[in-house]
């Protein structure tokens, strides 16, 4: 579809950036984000400084997706044992109609 020139905004911030037309709405939708748990953290701890506000964010952030990995490798892990089990069940199934 082609890249188009946006401004995003964080952290009272200005970023102009070229993204793909298709990603447009998923990269405002994560500035949005961004911007709404720096103003809880800013609430919540009464830190005002902006680069402590995007480490908190930052940490936030990488932990839920480091704990949506694992959860994800476990479901891909518990997946992969069920098909084997199955394919174990259909080829003793099949051996014995044979028989």
């Amino acid at each position: 579809m082609g890249e188009i020139s946006i401004k995003i905004n964080i952290a009272d911030r200005i970023y102009p950036l070229r993204v793909d037309m298709e990603e447009e709405e998923v990269i405002r939708r994560a500035a949005k984000l961004i911007n709404d748990r720096i103003k809880e953290f800013q609430e919540n701890y009464a830190v005002r400084d902006k680069q402590d506000l995007l480490s908190m964010c930052v940490l936030h952030y990488a932990t839920g997706m480091l704990k949506s990995e694992k959860k994800t490798n476990a479901d891909e892990v518990g997946v992969e044992k069920a098909v084997n089990e199955l394919d174990s069940m259909l080829s003793e199934f099949f051996n014995n109609v044979r028989s």
